[in-house]
């Protein structure tokens, strides 16, 4: 009789895991907790699995965006490893946001406790390479008026913001923008200085 091949069980099998890049950032706080202390316990819910933090960027103040719009940000960039879809990634996202306080009827680009977004997911490009280059070629109006109803990958303003390329470019200089053929070193070199010079390292974490 011919044996049968034995299956292996499944924390044996191989599994596909790939690197989420993300923005955490903050400007008020909530219940006496400064901007840098919910980043720091948004960090701590991260490391629980699923998923595995392999990077973290230090700590930057940068202005909020548009000018003008409240007090200055707290960011930081962070990097860990996933076997999840990016819908999976996103939620688990939000339910952080959402345990740190976060409220999603303040508008776009207003004012928050705690924002965690979801830059990039391995070389992931959603919904399509069409429909991520109309959301990256959008108006500044357009911008601050259009809300997506899918998630796009990757992030439509990232080559745009100083904000997140600077403590991107700590923990993932070499990342190629699957649709700009740039990596992240690259798209920050090619911002006005001035507004690199914005995004300001605090003393501390």
């Amino acid at each position: 009789m011919q044996k049968q091949a034995v299956p292996k069980p499944a924390y044996d099998r191989e599994v596909k895991l790939r690197t989420a890049l993300l923005l955490l950032g903050g400007n008020l706080p909530l219940r006496r907790r400064v901007p840098t202390e919910t980043l720091r316990q948004a960090l701590r819910l991260l490391s629980d699995p699923p998923g595995r933090l392999v990077a973290v960027s230090r700590f930057y103040r940068s202005p909020a965006h548009p000018p003008g719009a409240g007090p200055d940000f707290v960011n930081a960039a962070a990097a860990f490893d996933t076997a999840e879809a990016a819908p999976a990634v996103l939620a688990r996202l939000h339910r952080i946001e959402e345990a740190l306080g976060r409220r999603r009827d303040t508008g776009r680009w207003g004012a928050r406790v705690i924002d965690i977004d979801l830059l990039a997911l391995g070389d992931d490009v959603r919904p399509n390479a069409a429909g991520q280059d109309r959301w990256r070629a959008l108006s500044e109006s357009d911008q601050q008026r259009l809300t997506p109803e899918e998630l796009i990958l990757p992030h439509p303003r990232l080559q745009d913001r100083a904000f997140a390329l600077v403590p991107l470019a700590e923990i993932a200089p070499l990342w190629v923008h699957p649709r700009l053929g740039l990596d992240v070193t690259s798209m920050l070199a090619r911002l006005p200085s001035e507004a690199r010079a914005a995004v300001q390292p605090l003393t501390c974490k």
